[in-house]
């Protein structure tokens, strides 16, 4: 099971401190030395069964006809992972051959090893093509599907999304048990679901809870916008269904919060309406192509609000516009609240971010905007997000709706550094690498130091000039402590200084 931890605690705190993490719900890895009609999706037609709940029947007494609808369409997905040995810690003593030789220590010490995982899958077309989380079969050297009658295939990676946690794989059978895709974007608060998987891999399982809560983000990835659930959601879940009272595919589950990586009836699952859009891309292109705004944004509090002349908060406040970006093309500007995409209303950053991303690259999207005291509309064409102009942060609470390249620092937010921001800080004319616009304070680079407007100029004693080269460098190493030297503003206009900072992973 995957864990992300809000931070990590000196081992001194361990043993007395109760840690919740948010954590993606893989399931069991060991190790070894080894309704009706028919949707029609990004050019899958899906074919839905004819059988139902049984009209006046209460589901208040019984789910029985929920699972027998939908349970043949969830799949137990299992996956073997080549580990390559790594060089980890050793005395130095195993360099000399005559030691290892009197204690009989075989010359490789080190050897590649096989991690296997279980997870759950969603058949979305009677031609084998399933939904499952990228998490459940990244990296993965064999994927094999389990159905419910007990054949067993291997499948085939179509394409992955990492940004969203939604991958499309494909076993080579037809006739199969389709689920009917539902319409997340109608689901409520306090109706019910039922959650469909695999936990623990003791096989399939179906647990019933309610929609607990709509639009959440958890940091966890760079674009979210989950259906919280209390349906108990284990490790062996993520890739399965969740679905409404109609058998219908409303969301596939992914993640928990949780102190001791067992369902307490938090769980989250990425939105139906998400993963087929996701779905479509890899199907056509085998990737998502993005679009952007080019506008870094915040959002909008009780004091904003009222500084704007905004009746109530809402919307999110643009801060900094991107030259020759498709934001400033249609003219939006600094200051301006950006209320709506197409009608539907913009509360907080993340939800920009997914609209404005899945919008699609050509669209042109019509923004709903505050400015000056009173509500204007702009048409913006959306163009493809351009790789270097990319946040570099994993995804904590990033500050524009490009969110952020993964392979940054958990809860930190960077951002090539512009012109005014270089004066608003203070930032000497020759010093170069990324400021940081945004932190977690829960995170472990703020513990360490890292604050809001420092400025990162090298990883690992090397210089960082742009946001590709910063995740690069990030990429290295990756079980150590990152390095960084960080220029920090000095008190009062005083031009700063420079210090190095170890941030734990």
């Amino acid at each position: 099971m995957w864990k992300l931890s809000p931070r990590r605690a000196p081992l001194g705190w361990v043993a007395g401190a109760l840690l919740i993490v948010v954590g993606f719900v893989v399931g069991v890895t060991v190790t070894s030395g080894g309704g009706r009609g028919h949707a029609v999706m990004g050019g899958l037609e899906t074919p839905m069964s004819a059988a139902g709940p049984q009209a006046g029947q209460s589901q208040t007494h019984t789910y029985a006809d929920v699972a027998e609808l939908a349970m043949p369409a969830v799949v137990n997905i299992s996956t073997d992972k080549v580990v390559k040995a790594q060089e980890g810690f050793q005395h130095p003593f195993m360099d000399d051959p005559m030691f290892r030789q009197f204690f009989q220590m075989p010359d490789n010490q080190q050897q590649d090893r096989v991690e296997r995982s279980l997870g759950s899958g969603v058949i979305v077309s009677e031609d084998g093509y399933i939904l499952t989380s990228n998490h459940v079969i990244a990296a993965a050297s064999k994927i094999r599907v389990l159905m419910k009658d007990k054949q067993e295939y291997e499948a085939k990676i179509i394409g992955q999304d990492e940004g969203t946690d939604v991958a499309l794989i494909k076993i080579e059978a037809t006739g199969l048990p389709a689920i009917r895709i539902g319409d997340s974007s109608v689901l409520r608060i306090g109706d019910q679901v039922m959650a469909i998987g695999n936990p623990l891999g003791v096989g399939q399982t179906v647990t019933v809870g309610i929609v607990s809560a709509l639009g959440r983000s958890i940091g966890l990835m760079d674009y979210e916008d989950f259906i919280q659930t209390d349906a108990a959601i284990n490790r062996g879940n993520s890739g399965g269904a969740l679905v409404n009272m109609d058998g219908e595919l409303v969301g596939i589950n992914t993640a928990i919060l949780s102190p001791s990586g067992g369902s307490i009836g938090i769980g989250f699952s990425i939105p139906s309406t998400m993963a087929k859009r996701v779905m479509e891309s890899l199907l056509k292109d085998g990737k998502v192509a993005r679009a952007w705004l080019g506008v870094q944004v915040q959002d909008v509090d009780q004091a904003l609000a009222e500084a704007h002349d905004l009746p109530k908060p809402r919307g999110v406040l643009v801060a900094d516009v991107t030259k020759g970006a498709p934001g400033a093309k249609a003219g939006l500007q600094e200051g301006d609240v950006i209320l709506s995409v197409d009608g539907k209303p913009v509360d907080d950053r993340a939800q920009l971010r997914n609209r404005i991303s899945l919008a699609g690259v050509g669209q042109t999207v019509r923004l709903a905007v505050w400015r000056e005291g009173r509500e204007t509309a702009l048409n913006v064409k959306l163009e493809a997000l351009p790789t270097d102009a990319q946040v570099a942060s994993r995804s904590g609470g990033g500050g524009d709706e490009e969110g952020g390249g993964s392979g940054g620092i958990d809860g930190v937010t960077v951002r090539e550094l512009t012109a005014q921001q270089r004066r608003a800080l203070n930032v000497p004319d020759d010093l170069e690498g990324l400021v940081v616009t945004d932190i977690d304070q829960t995170s472990n680079a703020w513990q360490e130091g890292l604050r809001e407007g420092d400025v990162i100029t090298e990883v690992a004693k090397q210089p960082v000039t742009g946001a590709s080269e910063f995740r690069r460098l990030l990429g290295r190493d990756k079980d150590k402590p990152v390095l960084l030297r960080v220029w920090k503003r000095g008190g009062q206009g005083s031009a700063g200084g420079r210090i190095f900072m170890a941030i734990p992973r």
